[in-house]
């Protein structure tokens, strides 16, 4: 806690490491894993994440700039990295970067940004920790990440 009472979360105190390994079921008639298989792993990822940082329930508002790099296969290992970048109000952007392993290779298969917004008892939006930047590495995913959130209003708006 700060000083004046108000929780402090670094990116790296949300930060979440999952491995999956991809099994028959998971996998297309290419023998490659299916991308709605790896969007729920990324979306848990992420919920994981954000939940850490609003100390609470949050709910997935948006996927954006999802990009598959590399077919991941049966077989194959996934670890997927997520952590918030961002925060609004009652928003936060969290990041995703999916790794496959391969018999000790490793490869980068896919990226991610997803939108959680955090609720309270009655489903409501409610506001969330700001997050504290202590790295310059940080500092450039915020302005990334607040870079897209402004874009995500912009097309709402439409």
């Amino acid at each position: 806690m700060s000083t004046d009472g108000d929780p402090i979360r670094t990116p790296e105190w949300s930060q979440v490491e999952m491995t999956q390994m991809v099994l028959p079921g998971q996998t297309n008639m290419h023998g490659t894993a299916f991308g709605g298989q790896i969007l729920a792993w990324i979306d848990i990822a992420a919920a994981v994440a954000a939940e850490r940082h609003a100390c609470g329930p949050t709910v997935t508002a948006a996927f954006d700039e999802v990009q598959f790099v590399r077919g991941v296969r049966l077989g194959q290992v996934l670890v997927l990295r997520a952590r918030v970048n961002w925060v609004g109000d009652t928003s936060m952007e969290v990041g995703v970067r999916v790794t496959g392993e391969h018999r000790g290779t490793t490869f980068h298969a896919t990226s991610a940004y997803t939108t959680f917004v955090a609720i309270d008892e009655r489903g409501k939006p409610k506001a969330v920790p700001r997050l504290v930047l202590e790295t310059d590495e940080d500092r450039r995913r915020w302005r990334e990440g607040e870079a897209r959130a402004v874009a995500r209003q912009d097309r709402r708006k439409g």
